[in-house]
């Protein structure tokens, strides 16, 4: 099976759906805040803030794991993705660091099935259509020599996202 038809793109609730990890989009406290972060803090209940309190923050770009409670995947990756400022301070680089490291986590613990969010694209502003390209490029990269995961969902909250993550995958080489 080729990277691309490993990925597969929906939109939802990235709370509901069943893989072994979900990928948090959180902030670098790691103990909850709007969004997507704040949806799966509240799906997971207490206990996950009091085991994001013992990884002690995370840096943008970087991924740490938790496990799901409440959750149906079992575990949780948090990556902080870059603020969007004007793209000429290194968000690209790292938004698609925060990918690799989280399908990185992800391999190191034998995770199979894995979905993510369309990571820094809400509240920290990163346009769309550009996170998207640099999302799909990556995760390809990262596919392409890797057995794991073996299959990635991108769990896009709203059409606008949607659209832009299938142009991105229908376009990548």
């Amino acid at each position: 099976m080729s990277a691309k038809e490993r990925v597969r793109i929906v939109t939802g609730d990235i709370t509901r759906v069943d893989v072994d990890a979900i990928v948090n989009a959180a902030n670098t406290s790691l103990l909850g805040g709007g969004g997507v972060d704040g949806a799966i803090h509240r799906a997971a209940g207490p206990e996950l803030v009091a085991e994001c309190r013992m990884l002690h923050g995370c840096r943008t770009g970087q991924a740490k794991i938790t496990r799901g409670y409440r959750l149906p995947a079992r575990w949780v990756i948090h990556t902080v993705g870059p603020v969007w400022q004007d793209g000429s301070h290194g968000e690209d680089d790292l938004l698609a660091s925060a990918w690799r490291n989280s399908l990185a986590l992800a391999a190191e613990r034998g995770v199979r099935t894995i979905a993510f969010p369309s990571i820094s694209t809400g509240a920290f502003g990163f346009p769309v259509a550009r996170a998207a390209r640099i999302a799909i490029a990556t995760t390809l990269a990262f596919l392409r020599e890797n057995a794991l995961p073996g299959d990635v969902t991108v769990v896009c909250f709203g059409e606008e996202a949607y659209g832009h993550y299938l142009t991105a995958l229908a376009s990548a080489d």
